[in-house]
């Protein structure tokens, strides 16, 4: 488990900008996570709270590629 230095500390607005940052990036959440020291589970949360997605888009649904 990672070390928590943020627990129950109140979001900066540098933080909420570098989440929106990361997750247009399509960065990982658990990548995210530790440039933030934060859980991912409270990445989620945050993410959810500002209405930004985390999901990734350069994925295709069910493992699903295209044949020649």
């Amino acid at each position: 488990m990672m070390a928590q230095n943020n627990k129950g500390a109140r979001w900066t607005s540098e933080q909420k900008a570098q989440l929106k940052k990361l997750g247009q990036g399509n960065t990982p959440t658990r990548l995210i996570a530790l440039k933030l020291k934060r859980t991912p589970k409270a990445i989620y949360s945050k993410a959810r709270d500002l209405k930004i997605s985390l999901k990734p888009f350069n994925r295709s649904p069910y493992n699903r590629s295209k044949k020649s």
